[in-house]
Formats: structure tokens, C-alpha cells, sequence
């Protein structure tokens, strides 16, 4: 019998619908869904997981439960919860402790309840579950075999206290994957940003001038959907290599404090705290609109924001109107958190069809190997990217090249020349 805590389980066949349309739009997940039916690689795994709970996560979420693991689940995002997808999943049977709206309270709640079940394996979208486990339940340590990590901040965090020896099981990088981050991170983060400011604000994106802040793969996403729907794209970064691949791909650069100055819409792609911060919004135009894409809501200094604020609505879903005392008004989308989940659904089912694969099959590699893998953040291998690309190519209907004989030797003559 499953526990579990979500907002309301009338919305169980709503949510059931979201997750079919899903799976129709994920057939490399699926594929190895029915391959692990049959050969129960997770069987007798306890699965905790800290994920965002979205229909493709449901998809992910019943692959692991028919490759015979047992699952408990709770969102990594307080706002990005899909409660009728929650509902769902409560009534398949997983322990599901996540609802849309949590307070920060809650959310580490719900990520202790699904830490009752003594897991083997953890997976983690931001590596709060992983440090849940280090720095409150660390006699759980002793049952971990080994974790998983999504996304790019996560990934850091574990870096960090890796190099600080303070990491005590192994994880897998999941975001570290081709198939991961030049596909989610790109064409996800992109679409998805773009949607959540659009419900949040149906403005016209044509014609405005787009501030992205941060041009790693998230905020390149951004920065080519932005100015395929018209806008003027202004770059800003601290990385000189990201800066030039920007300036090569038609983008302006500049310091946020150039650039706060020019903006109708920003949006912060960075993982790192104080991207905008009271000085911007000093500057700000008229009506102007900020949001965020990293995994955290720290990027935008809302204290610094509410200081200069002489009132404070929330103007639509996912809106709120900051009157600041200057008389100008300057609108947060989500709360400052992820705006492609907090106001949107997050990424396409198409393009979390690999990333989940991915965690899927990091899932089964640390069942079979994890005993014998040392406290480190490891990545997948190269060939995995590969298979996976090849699969989802073929589901597609679409054929490529293959090396002949001749070009394979000739690719390992090295004596080859002029």
C-alpha cells in the first residue's frame, strides 16, 4: 500500500490523460520500459526520487516501478508540481508527497517523508534530496548504493562536495550526457522558457528587446527561441568563451548594468545568486518583465526588489505588478523560480524522452555496479549518448550513414597522410 500527501486525487484522471499523451510522445523511454518488464533490472531497489512532478516525470516514474523497483517520489521545485499528474500517480500506488504551492517548510517535508523507505537508490533534480540524505538521514548513507543527478546546478553541488570529501555515495552526472544537455538544456530550457512567460504575460515578443542572462546551453536555448520570435537579444555573461560563442552567433553583449537599462524582458539562466539584483531594477523601464530559468529563485534579489517597492500585486497567473517608488512598474514572473515549470509545464515530452532514458539507465547501471563504484560524480559513456540518439533516430523514421570497412581502418591509420 502506498502513503502519500498531494493536493487533491479527484484530479487522478486528468492527470492519467497528461501521462498517456506523454508516453505517445516518449517511445525511446517506453522501448526500454518493456525490455525492463521482462528483465527486472531495478527489482528489489528502493527508489527515492526528488524530481518535478510533471507527466514525462510520470512516464520516468512508472519505467522505474515496471523494472521492478519500489518508488517514492516528491517534487525538487515548490511550484512546479502538476497536481492532477501527482493524483495519478497516488492512485497507480507510488508514495507521492508533492503538491503545487509548498512552503519551503513542506518541501523539505515531503522530502523526508520519501526518505522513510531506507532507499538504495536516490534521484535527484538539484541535489537537495542528496543532501537531505548528508545532512539530516545520514545513518541512510549505510543503504545507498548510489544516486543520480539531473540538472546542471545539482551537478555542481555534488562536484563541490566531492572535492571537499564530503560525498558519500557515488552519483551519476545525468545532466553531463550529450543526449541530456545539448537537447533538454537547448531545445527544453528554450521552449519552455519561452512558453511560461507567454502565459504568464501574452506580450509580444517581436520587436522587444531580450535580456538573457548567462549563455551556457540553457541560455542559448533562450537566446535562439527569443530571436526566433522576433526579439533583439542582449547576452550577458562573466565567462569569456561563452561571451565570444554570443557575439558569433549574432547576439549583443554586455555588462547587466548596460543592459538592465535597455530591456523589456530578462530572464536568468545562470545558477548563480545576484544575477539582478536592486541597481537593475533601478533602471529598468517601464513595464518590464523578469524572470528566472536556473534551478533556484535566488538569481533575482527579491528582497532588494521588495525594498524599493511601494505596493505589490499579483496582476494574473503566475504575475506580480512590483510598483516600485520611482513610480515605474516592473513585473516578476513564478516568483523569481523556474518560469518554464512555476508557469508553464516545463520541457517538451519529445525532448525528455533521452534525458529519462538517461536516468533510467544510470538507475540500472548503479543496481548492477554500484557496490563496487567509490564516492565520486561519474558520467555516462559516450556510447550510451550514441545508442540512445540512434534509437530515438529510428522511432523517427529517419536513416543516416554508417562507416564503410575501408573508412573505419582508414579512421585508425594514423600513418595516413599526404
Amino acid at each position: 500500500m502506498s502513503d502519500f500527501k498531494i493536493a487533491n486525487p479527484k484530479l487522478a484522471d486528468a492527470g492519467r490523460l497528461r501521462i498517456e499523451w506523454a508516453e505517445s510522445r516518449m517511445p525511446v523511454l517506453l522501448r526500454l520500459r518493456e525490455e525492463g518488464r521482462k528483465t527486472q533490472p531495478l527489482a528489489g531497489m528502493r527508489v527515492a526520487g526528488c524530481l518535478h512532478v510533471t507527466k514525462e516525470t510520470a512516464v520516468l516514474v512508472r519505467t522505474i516501478r515496471a523494472a521492478g523497483a519500489e518508488v517514492s517520489w516528491s517534487g525538487c521545485n515548490p511550484l512546479s508540481t502538476q497536481d492532477d499528474v501527482a493524483a495519478a500517480l497516488a492512485a497507480e500506488g507510488t508514495s507521492i508527497y508533492a503538491w503545487h504551492g509548498l512552503t519551503k517548510e513542506e518541501f523539505y517535508w515531503c522530502i523526508d517523508k520519501t526518505l522513510e523507505m531506507k532507499p538504495t537508490l536516490t534521484l535527484d533534480d538539484g541535489a537537495d534530496l542528496i543532501f537531505s540524505v548528508h545532512d539530516r538521514h545520514r545513518e541512510l548513507v549505510k543503504t545507498v548504493i548510489g544516486g543520480t543527478e539531473e540538472t546542471t546546478t545539482g551537478v555542481h553541488r555534488l562536484r563541490s562536495m566531492a572535492k571537499a570529501g564530503k560525498l558519500l555515495y557515488p552519483v551519476i552526472a545525468v545532466n553531463d550526457s550529450e543526449t541530456k544537455w545539448d537537447f533538454d538544456n537547448v531545445y527544453g530550457t528554450g521552449q519552455s522558457s519561452l512558453d511560461g512567460i507567454l502565459r504568464a504575460s501574452s506580450v509580444l515578443i517581436a520587436g522587444k528587446t531580450f535580456v538573457v542572462a548567462g549563455y551556457g546551453h540553457c541560455g542559448k536555448g533562450v537566446a535562439m527561441r527569443a530571436r526566433g520570435l522576433g526579439a533583439n537579444v542582449i547576452v550577458t555573461e562573466i565567462k569569456p568563451t561563452a561571451a565570444l560563442k554570443a557575439i558569433l552567433d549574432g547576439f549583443r553583449v554586455m555588462p547587466m548594468d548596460e543592459a538592465a537599462k535597455l530591456g523589456d524582458i530578462f530572464i536568468t539562466a545562470t545558477g548563480m545568486k545576484d544575477v539582478i539584483v536592486g541597481r537593475h531594477f533601478d533602471v529598468m523601464k517601464e513595464g518590464a518583465l523578469v524572470c528566472n530559468t536556473g534551478h533556484y529563485d535566488c538569481e533575482i534579489n527579491l528582497v532588494e526588489l521588495e525594498a524599493r517597492a511601494k505596493s505589490k500585486r499579483e496582476i494574473r497567473f503566475a504575475n506580480e505588478e512590483y510598483v516600485l517608488k520611482n513610480g515605474v512598474r516592473v513585473y516578476i514572473l513564478a516568483q523569481g523560480r523556474l518560469v518554464n515549470l512555476a508557469a508553464a509545464e516545463g520541457h517538451p515530452s519529445e525532448v525528455m524522452d533521452m534525458s529519462f532514458a538517461n536516468q533510467y539507465l544510470a538507475l540500472c547501471k548503479l543496481a548492477r555496479d554500484g557496490k563496487t563504484m567509490k564516492p565520486a560524480v561519474y558520467e555516462l559513456s559516450p556510447e550510451q549518448d550514441q545508442e540512445l540518439a540512434a534509437i530515438k533516430l529510428h522511432t523517427q523514421g529517419i536513416r543516416i550513414d554508417k562507416l564503410t570497412p575501408e573508412q573505419v581502418k582508414y579512421q585508425d591509420d594514423y600513418s595516413s597522410g599526404t
